[in-house]
This record gives C-alpha cells, structure tokens and sequence, in this order.
C-alpha cells in the first residue's frame, strides 16, 4: 500500500472514532434528566489496519460510576420513603466540552483527508505531465 492510502485509512479511522464519540455525548445529553442514567465514557484504542498501519478505534464504552444527584420529590413514582430519587450523573458542562472536543478531532481528521486527496491529485496531473 501507498503512504497515500495508510494516511487516507488513519483519517478515516479517526473519523469514525470521533463520529462514534459524538454519538455517545449526544446520548448522554438526550438522558440527563433521566432518573438513573449513568454516563458513558469512550476510550480509544488502535487496531492494526487493513495496511499493517495502527487505526484508531472505540476500545470500549464505560458506564460513569459516580452517584447521581439525589434530588427531593415526594410525588415522582421512582421516589423511595424518604421522598428522594436518583437522578442522572450527567453534566453538561462536561457533555459541550466532550462534543467540542470530539468535533474538532473529526475536523482535523478531515483536514488530514481533504490535504493527501489534494496531494494525490497533484500527484496525478504531475504523473500525466
């Protein structure tokens, strides 16, 4: 294989982590007020590719386990006999900083993908020369 097409695999790789990685931080906002939502956490591992070169991927999603909030409502059916429930260990601070993070690892993997295309091509129209 080409250094063109181990550079192309590694970026789409990343691409797919951080599209993975966002779709779990907008799990986790869609739940924050779920009673009893633990958070889930990515961690990222590499593979060796189709190429021999590492990629990156999704090692495994983890469960946060912190405690939620518990959070004082008589009338709330999860409610126990002191009237309390927990609620979801979600934060949103955390969950935007997550996201923005995870978008701009997507767009720097992109960039990488757009910066050989444009290579490649002007590898082509040198080559046809």
């Amino acid at each position: 294989m080409s250094a063109f097409t181990n550079a192309l695999s590694v970026s789409t790789s990343g691409l797919k982590a951080q599209s993975q990685r966002l779709r779990i931080v907008a799990e986790n906002v869609a739940n924050t007020d779920t009673p009893g939502y633990h958070r889930k956490t990515v961690q990222f591992g590499t593979t060796p590719g189709i190429s021999g070169v590492a990629e990156v991927e999704i090692d495994r999603v983890s469960l946060d386990r912190r405690e939620g909030e518990r959070i004082y409502d008589p009338g709330h059916p999860m409610s126990d006999a002191t009237g309390h429930f927990t609620g979801s260990n979600v934060e949103l601070v955390i969950e935007i900083a997550d996201a923005r993070e995870a978008q701009r690892s997507y767009e720097a993997n992109l960039k990488m993908f757009d910066q050989v295309r444009q290579m490649s091509t002007g590898l082509m129209d040198l080559l046809r020369k």
